[in-house]
């Protein structure tokens, strides 16, 4: 019952909220926030940790058994980890808004507790129209705060968004459905049992697995976002309020990747064995052409924004290189991002909050005002690049070296899909970061102070905030920080952990032929090029 208890903790925190009084409504959402975390903290306390690979703490409430619905959750280490982030983040997106949210701070804490509850819910579902539902009421809050709490454009922003994700998703239902009606054909009985769907899913013909492989990744790529469906995101990124574009790149980015892992890849992999390719390369594309756009942006929030794209191109690169390490590295990935990411976001916040601006040719040399301030920005924007003893390294070089590994030894000893040249060209992208990162906290924290003219700190007709942190923003960077350090300076448990559900995925590829697939490719290829093809 725990993973219930953390569905529903969040939801009776909004409720809370919404009865009380306004004076206590970010008191409310604190305590709730805080109760969701020890709640996540006692079920890793549960969780077998010898055993990560099996579905544990599992639980199951008939819905509407006639039509093979359920609700049931169950949790594996990738699972729970990214519940533990969840509920790491939750407290601290609240402590974060104190100074931000000002007006109707009912409305705000309320639905920023209600968004929790589907984030967990994505996480622990079991059954795939739970999976779903909760996959979609994601939008619903974030719709409401992008809309209501965002900057100057942000109604553009939240509909964008909402259009984007939702037509992806309706996409991928479909793919879903297929499957659950392949499995009711064979079985003449309806079941959304992930398991069970699974075992269908991978005994399709290549031509089904691909279109439903082509549905899914309609609907999550759009949620990573992977190139060329990334659009949404650096407006949404810069026009919501600072716990809205933490909890994004923190989590709700996250829930695309979770499910490219826990649908795509064990779901046909006989269609990702063959369109691997394609896949890295779209992933590639968006690596590069992410970093050279934040290469020439003058909005702080926006580069950082830009670099979610950049940075979960490597994440999905890892995935379909189909190895243990790039896999590994992946998952990584998805935890160190939404730590060091969400941290610079905290970071901007801050600055925002004084200053009123987020453009780099207003501000600079702050670390002559703020060298508390100055000193997170620098950590985090480390942990971003990918300096070795820090987390971003770590997820970095995996993916990098399992896309390097995948030419050589794949899954089962035979050659995987990807290579060399594919890890090169990517490793490009680590260059490009380096240098717009780096430039950013060089213009804005180093060299001659520079502040927007006119400005005053103690302007504001509410209660001002200092020159540098508070004794409350640094106590939510620091949590932050320290789990930077300690998954770049020792991520051997994590990795440990995350070792059998990475093998329970990558089973299904035992048989994949990916020599064909490899020879299929060069034979497009060649094709297109107007060499002679190699073996269609």
């Amino acid at each position: 019952m725990t993973l219930w208890l953390l569905i529903l903790l969040p939801i009776a925190t909004a409720a809370l909220i919404a009865t009380g009084s306004r004076g206590a409504a970010r008191g409310t959402a604190m305590f709730g926030s805080i109760i969701s975390l020890i709640a996540a903290g006692i079920a890793a306390f549960q969780f077998d940790w010898a055993n990560s690979g099996a579905m544990q703490l599992e639980s199951i409430i008939p819905f509407m058994p006639s039509f093979g619905i359920e609700l049931s959750v169950g949790v594996d280490a990738v699972a729970l980890a990214l519940i533990l982030l969840a509920a790491l983040l939750q407290p601290l997106m609240v402590m974060g808004s104190f100074s931000a949210i000002r007006d109707n701070e009912k409305t705000y804490y309320a639905w920023l507790s209600v968004l929790l509850a589907p984030m967990i819910g994505v996480f622990a579902a079991r059954d795939l129209i739970f999976f779903y539902t909760c996959f979609e009421l994601t939008l619903v809050p974030m719709f409401v705060l992008i809309s209501l709490f965002g900057s100057t454009n942000r109604k553009k922003a939240a509909i964008k968004f909402f259009l984007f994700t939702f037509t992806g998703s309706i996409l991928a239902l479909a793919g879903f459905v297929y499957v659950a009606w392949r499995a009711a054909a064979e079985a003449d009985v309806w079941t959304f049992d992930i398991a069970t769907l699974q075992t269908v899913a991978q005994s399709m013909t290549l031509r089904e697995q691909t279109w439903v492989m082509l549905a899914m990744l309609a609907g999550f790529a759009v949620k990573i976002p992977l190139f060329p469906v990334h659009t949404w995101l650096p407006l949404a990124h810069t026009e919501a309020p600072t716990a809205g574009s933490v909890v994004l790149a923190g989590v709700l980015l996250k829930l695309g990747t979770y499910a490219v892992f826990r649908f795509v890849l064990p779901f046909v992999p006989d269609a990702v064995a063959e369109y691997a390719v394609a896949i890295a390369m779209l992933s590639i594309v968006g690596i590069i052409y992410a970093g050279l756009i934040c290469w020439v942006q003058r909005d702080v929030k926006k580069l950082v924004a830009y670099s979610s794209v950049s940075h979960l191109g490597f994440c999905v690169l890892g995935m379909v290189a189909l190895n243990t390490i790039g896999l590994g590295g992946s998952i990584m990935y998805m935890i160190n991002h939404g730590l060091s990411t969400g941290a610079l976001f905290f970071c901007i916040g801050m600055i925002y909050e004084r200053y009123h601006t987020r453009s780099m040719d207003e501000l600079g040399g702050l670390a002559r005002r703020m060298p508390i301030w100055a000193f997170f920005m620098g950590f985090f924007t480390m942990a971003s690049v990918g300096l070795p003893g820090l987390n971003g390294f770590v997820s970095e070089f995996m993916c990098l070296l399992g896309t390097f590994q995948s030419g050589a030894a794949g899954v089962g000893g035979v050659r995987g899909p990807l290579g060399f040249w594919f890890a090169a060209v990517a490793g490009t992208g680590m260059i490009v970061a380096a240098i717009y990162l780096l430039y950013m906290v060089g213009k804005i924290v180093f060299g001659p102070l520079k502040e927007p003219s006119g400005h005053d700190h103690h302007d504001d007709v509410h209660a001002p905030l200092p020159t540098d942190l508070t004794r409350r923003e640094i106590g939510l960077l620091v949590p932050l920080a320290i789990a930077c350090i300690v998954l770049g300076v020792y991520p051997t448990p994590a990795l440990r952990a995350f070792e059998a559900p990475i093998r329970n995925t990558l089973s299904a590829y035992q048989s994949v032929d990916f020599e064909h697939s490899n020879a299929h490719n060069n034979g497009h290829i060649a094709r297109v090029s107007g060499k002679e093809g190699a073996t269609p």
